[in-house]
């Protein structure tokens, strides 16, 4: 005998609280809710134990765009795009991982183009780092070639073509 239990009732996992996290945290950032509506719905997100309760958190806002709901870029990169990624290496070789950094925390959702760049910059810079800091100083001879390596990546990124740094740990993506 096979007993049906209602969706709603349905118990839900962690992976299935991440996506309504997910999209609490982005109608706070579009200005739907406040701070504290957030930490109340975050709480209610995170302590429900069922499909109902879990949909109660976001009963009263709209859903989250579809893919085939935003717009993807088409073709090259605008001119703004291009400046954005190249500064993103050049502020790598000035700012060591700051300066990629603060554009990863307010330029990253521009487009897709100038976000792989301040990615890959950041990385690059983190990896130099850690390359310095577990040879105690030794591996700061690379921040000599990295001039180099992040002049061309600027350059290429200008261009419109996409840049990988060689050797990088990829830690951000």
């Amino acid at each position: 005998m096979t007993i049906s239990t209602p969706p709603g009732a349905l118990r839900v996992s962690a992976a299935e609280r991440e996506p309504i996290v997910d999209r609490l945290q982005q109608a706070f950032a579009e200005g739907r809710i406040d701070k504290e509506e957030l930490d109340l719905r975050l709480h209610l997100a995170m302590t429900s134990r069922t499909r109902a309760d879990l949909d109660a958190a976001l009963a009263d806002l709209a859903p989250a765009p579809t893919a085939s709901q935003v717009p993807a870029p088409v073709g090259e990169p605008t001119a703004e795009q291009r400046v954005l990624a190249a500064l993103a290496h050049v502020l790598g070789a000035t700012t060591l991982f700051l300066g990629p950094l603060v554009m990863l925390c307010t330029r990253a959702r521009r487009s897709p183009y100038v976000r792989r760049h301040i990615v890959e910059a950041l990385n690059f810079q983190l990896t130099l780092l850690m390359v310095t800091v577990v040879t105690f100083g030794i591996g700061a001879i690379a921040y000599a070639v990295s001039w180099i390596v992040c002049g061309v990546a600027a350059l290429l990124a200008l261009a419109g073509t996409p840049f990988r740094y060689p050797f990088t740990l990829r830690m951000v993506r």
